[in-house]
């Protein structure tokens, strides 16, 4: 049965649950700004900064995690409650794993594709907060649907932006170490787009079982 009560325990997986999808679109800002502002920005700073904020997704998860096994009486499966935990941090891995290989292997400047990426990156994951803060009601469930769409969406959307990009690179360019750079990045924010269908999937499965 899903429980909705007020009892403090279940209250807090709903705030820690919050608390991950505000990182995650935070993280994702934190990016777009990396890759829009390339020049003028402090690359390794902003760089620290997503890691920290990596940081802090994995303590958010650990939190949640914990609670779970403290916790007998959970507001939706346990199973669900520990897949969605571990979707958002994916996300936010995934989103510092591409800034990181950005600073390491000193790329000059950001690409197009990238830039695209890191746009939808952002709408994403500022759907995911808004599916989250919906899962705390019953009655907003209906409507945490809609973000589910559009976040697959988005999803169908940076796998056709990430195939432009693959296309490109490997028609473009001879050079074997700049291909395999490239490639490693797109694939790390690819994945964080995929990451959000992941968490996506996981709510609608929620909402289709307690709407």
């Amino acid at each position: 049965m899903f429980k909705f009560s007020l009892l403090p325990r279940e209250e807090k997986f709903f705030d820690l649950f919050d608390d991950s999808a505000r990182n995650v679109a935070r993280t994702a800002q934190e990016l777009k700004k990396l890759v829009d502002n390339w020049a003028e920005v402090d690359i390794e700073q902003v760089v620290n900064e997503i890691t920290e904020l990596e940081h802090k997704g994995d303590t958010v998860t650990h939190q949640i995690l914990a609670q779970l096994h403290r916790t007998f009486l959970t507001p939706f499966d346990r199973e669900d409650i520990a897949l969605l935990a571990h979707s958002l941090d994916d996300i936010t891995d995934s989103i510092h794993a591409a800034a990181d290989a950005m600073l390491i292997y000193n790329i000059k400047q950001p690409s197009q594709r990238v830039k695209e990426l890191a746009d939808i990156i952002v709408l994403a994951a500022i759907e995911v907060e808004k599916a989250l803060s919906r899962l705390k009601q019953r009655k907003e469930l209906k409507q945490l649907l809609v973000q589910c769409v559009e976040i697959n969406r988005l999803e169908n959307m940076g796998d056709s932006v990430y195939r432009s990009a693959m296309a490109e690179l490997f028609d473009n360019s001879l050079d074997l170490a700049y291909v395999i750079k490239w490639r490693e990045i797109y694939e790390h924010m690819e994945s964080a787009i995929d990451r959000c269908e992941d968490v996506a999937n996981v709510l609608e499965g929620v909402a289709l079982k307690h709407a």
